[in-house]
């Protein structure tokens, strides 16, 4: 029995989307009879009729119906097979891994994949969220290839560094808070008696390392939705990206303080991450260039979201 090729799927499918031989065959620029055989051919290999040539053009029969899926599938991993081969011997990554801080703007991060999608159809992405510490060991153990985080904890010479974008910080509490009615910069003695909702570093690389953490009593969450939703609630008061809480603020549900220790404003610093044994290849140049374009001006919408 001699194989099913990818011609003959082709050829059934061009049929079934011109609605007749003579129109396929014009699609595909060959003789009407070359385009009978090989749908003949399928048929016997297939074991089934797929045309009904009682009318005066083909229909689609029962069966025909049920493999057109098929082909259809078939044909596109073919075809993505080979788009994927081409672009790797043109040193196009098969694969892209990154790994993102929770603090960086989704808005900014959907726009980049959206142009790398555009550009690179063909490169599988896999997208890891994490925190402080985690992002850089993605990148160290070679888990990920680029990461995009916020500042360094400890520094790796191992570790390559691109800075990306400022992102704009507030100390917030819920507006029924008892901290909430201090219009004047707190100082460290006042904050370290209420509950300071900060973020648990799940990385070994910077465990037990704090970074802004002023209060005696914390609760750690895992991630920022918790954090916003248990800063929202009351429960305590911590730090949190501007473009994540400026509804908040302007709607009342939440309120900006100032500790003494922060300043009135202070930024989080955002940087791309690479080993430096292992710069980007061509999808990562790519997208370490977007992402550079894209965070040009976020620091300057950022600030006027709340004045």
């Amino acid at each position: 029995m001699y194989p099913i090729t990818l011609d003959q799927l082709t050829v059934f499918l061009t049929v079934a989307e011109q609605g007749s031989f003579s129109a396929a065959a014009r699609s595909l620029r060959r003789a009407q009879s070359a385009v009978s055989y090989a749908i003949a051919n399928l048929e016997r290999l297939l074991e089934v009729e797929l045309f009904d040539r009682a009318g005066r053009t083909p229909r689609l029969t029962d069966a025909g119906r049920s493999l057109l899926a098929d082909a259809r599938t078939v044909v596109s991993q073919v075809e993505l097979l080979s788009a994927r081969a081409k672009g790797i011997a043109g040193g196009i990554e098969p694969e892209l891994a990154l790994v993102v801080d929770m603090m960086f703007p989704t808005s900014i991060l959907t726009l980049a994949l959206r142009a790398f999608l555009e550009e690179f159809p063909t490169v599988s992405l896999r997208l890891y969220t994490e925190g402080l510490g985690a992002v850089s060991q993605h990148v160290l153990t070679g888990t990920c290839s680029l990461g995009i985080s916020g500042p360094m904890l400890t520094s790796s010479p191992k570790l390559a560094r691109v800075p990306l974008l400022q992102i704009q910080m507030r100390t917030v509490v819920a507006s029924t808070h008892p901290l909430a009615t201090h219009d004047a910069p707190i100082g460290t003695a006042d904050l370290r008696d209420q509950i300071q909702i900060v973020l648990t570093d799940r990385s070994p690389l910077t465990a037990g390392v704090d970074a802004g953490v002023l209060a005696n009593r914390t609760w750690r969450v895992a991630d920022l939705h918790t954090k916003h939703a248990l800063l929202v609630e009351g429960f305590g008061w911590g730090n949190m990206p501007l473009h994540l809480v400026a509804e908040d603020l302007q709607a009342g549900r939440l309120r900006s303080i100032h500790p003494v220790e922060f300043g009135e404003e202070f930024t989080m610093p955002i940087s791309l991450l690479y080993r430096a044994s292992t710069p980007p290849g061509v999808a990562g140049g790519w997208l370490r260039d977007t992402l550079l374009a894209l965070c040009g001006d976020f620091h300057e919408r950022a600030s006027s979201l709340v004045e």
